[in-house]
């Protein structure tokens, strides 16, 4: 029997294989749920689910409707036993990626290609970039600024202004070339500038 742990780093290099330019992120918070992998691809951001054969479908329902909220695209990736049955228990725009030991290497076979998610919402999948990153979009896109104004109220502007197309690609751009460090940095600046103006600093 095969766990998590066994099946991550086999599963991304399956998925850089099989797409090319991809940027793995893991353990992305969604709603109630907790994405496995968001993998982010050029023109989109897809959510990965793993069940390994020690997992069960208990908790599944919810996140699949979560998962639907945030990505272009949803892949569910099971051990052989689960995948009998899978196609039962998620959407049939989701892909299935089934996987299994075989001569103690972990092989993974595309079962099921997935389509768009026709659920997708945009504002959800918005908060998935942090507040610089959404400033880098306002700029690219000659928007104002709204300095004063809250990330909900800014993501609600860029989505009027920027067609889908685009942004769906400078969506990706922006986690592409997420620097953590950098942004940890500038977020705590952005606090601090906060701060600082409504003390009158």
């Amino acid at each position: 029997m095969l766990y998590d742990k066994d099946i991550r780093e086999p599963l991304f290099e399956f998925l850089e294989e099989l797409y090319g330019k991809v940027r793995i992120i893991e353990e992305k918070q969604m709603g109630r749920s907790r994405a496995d992998v968001v993998m982010v691809r050029p023109q989109a951001v897809c959510g990965v689910e793993i069940k390994s054969d020690a997992d069960t479908y208990a908790r599944l329902k919810r996140q699949v409707q979560d998962y639907d909220k945030y990505y272009d695209y949803n892949y569910i990736v099971v051990e052989t036993t689960h995948a009998k049955h899978v196609a039962e228990h998620v959407p049939e725009w989701w892909g299935i990626i089934t996987v299994e030991l075989e001569n103690e290497k972990t092989d993974f076979y595309l079962l099921r290609e997935p389509k768009e998610n026709p659920k997708v919402d945009w504002k959800r999948k918005m908060t998935l970039l942090w507040r610089p990153e959404l400033v880098h979009i306002q700029e690219k896109n000659q928007l104002p600024k709204y300095k004063e104004k809250s990330k909900a109220f800014v993501i609600e502007k860029i989505l009027l202004k920027v067609e889908k197309e685009q942004l769906r690609e400078q969506i990706s751009k922006e986690l592409f070339e997420r620097d953590y460090n950098t942004i940890a940095d500038t977020i705590k600046k952005y606090r601090k500038d906060k701060i600082l103006k409504r003390l009158g600093g």
